[in-house]
């Protein structure tokens, strides 16, 4: 009898037991993030590959995505970020990518020419009067467009970054055009980058960055370009100390994700992701701001013969050939281009 009692109240308690759990489980799948996304839903850990720094602006826009992402699915889905070329250097990283063996990429646009051919609009020189001229067409429909055709290369474009202006610097004197004849130039792997390079009168070396600084010292290469936060962070002024600003390209970033992980997450997920994305862009810009002003300072108080171009016209002139050769293929954004000017 007292054994029958005793197997009556254990069976009691494990039914208020399960309905305490039961109760617990409904909660947390109703329960809600601040901003009104759900909880329910496939937990996920995903990785963002960038190949600068871990204080580098883009690193600081990858990090708020990631934030961002991780607040609206309440921890939910989580992006690791790894800076410093951690996960390989941007060609290799986009290739997995498209794989789907690397979930996200911060990547420029200049490198992307190579997987998707539209991208190679950014690479063509002087076709951006200002910062805002380029903004305002990355913000337009054209931009956002041009971002959706990355779908046919197995990647799902996310939001623009920025990257400033690109300049040349060297280890020999660097004052005009003229300096750069016959000078080896690296460049990033784009074949609009090498004929850009050619136009100029120098030899264009294309090379992963993280070979830059070396074959700078050692002279592998006499000279390449970038922006100045770039050319900070990367110390490639201790070994080139002679910079020409001629504002050649305005390339912005692009925060993407493969396209087989894009797939394969529900509407509501994506709609999380992809507004993350556009969401970090502010803190991306301020970043990117504030580090190209210190860096320039840096670079100056460090010495480096620094060179402003007042007449841009015989760069122009001297490029004209090379865009006129891809003027075909890309008419239709450059005419965006031109209209977002006005």
């Amino acid at each position: 009898m007292k054994t029958l009692k005793k197997t009556v109240m254990i069976l009691s308690c494990m039914a208020i037991a399960g309905g305490l759990l039961a109760g617990c489980g409904k909660k947390d799948t109703a329960q809600g993030t601040a901003n009104g996304a759900k909880t329910e839903g496939k937990k996920y850990t995903f990785r963002l590959a960038d190949t600068h720094p871990a204080d580098y602006p883009t690193v600081i826009g990858d990090k708020k995505f990631a934030e961002l992402v991780n607040e609206r699915t309440n921890g939910r889905i989580k992006i690791d970020v790894f800076p410093a070329s951690q996960l390989g250097e941007e060609k290799s990283v986009i290739e997995q990518v498209q794989l789907g063996a690397i979930e996200f990429t911060r990547v420029n646009s200049s490198p992307l020419a190579e997987f998707n051919k539209q991208f190679g609009v950014f690479s063509l020189p002087y076709i951006f009067d200002t910062d805002q001229h380029l903004w305002k067409f990355l913000q337009s429909d054209a931009g956002n467009k041009l971002l959706d055709t990355l779908e046919t290369s197995k990647m799902k474009g996310l939001a623009y970054y920025s990257s400033g202006s690109r300049h040349f610097y060297s280890r020999k004197p660097l004052t005009s055009l003229a300096d750069l004849k016959g000078q080896k130039i690296r460049v990033q792997q784009s074949k609009i980058n090498m004929d850009l390079i050619s136009a100029l009168g120098a030899n264009p070396t294309p090379m992963p960055y993280g070979e830059v600084f070396s074959s700078l010292q050692t002279g592998v290469i006499d000279a390449a370009e970038n922006n100045f936060p770039s050319y900070d962070s990367s110390n490639h002024y201790e070994v080139a100390k002679h910079m020409i600003l001629d504002n050649h390209q305005r390339a912005p970033e692009v925060l993407l994700i493969s396209q087989s992980t894009w797939k394969k997450l529900s509407e509501e997920d994506q709609k999380i992701i992809k507004q993350a994305a556009l969401d970090s862009v502010q803190t991306q810009r301020e970043a990117w701001d504030k580090y190209e002003k210190q860096s320039e300072a840096k670079i100056r108080a460090a010495g480096v013969t620094i060179t402003e171009v007042k007449d841009l016209k015989p760069w122009q002139d001297a490029v004209k050939p090379m865009i006129d050769k891809y003027r075909g293929e890309y008419k239709d954004v450059l005419d965006q281009i031109d209209s977002a000017r006005k």
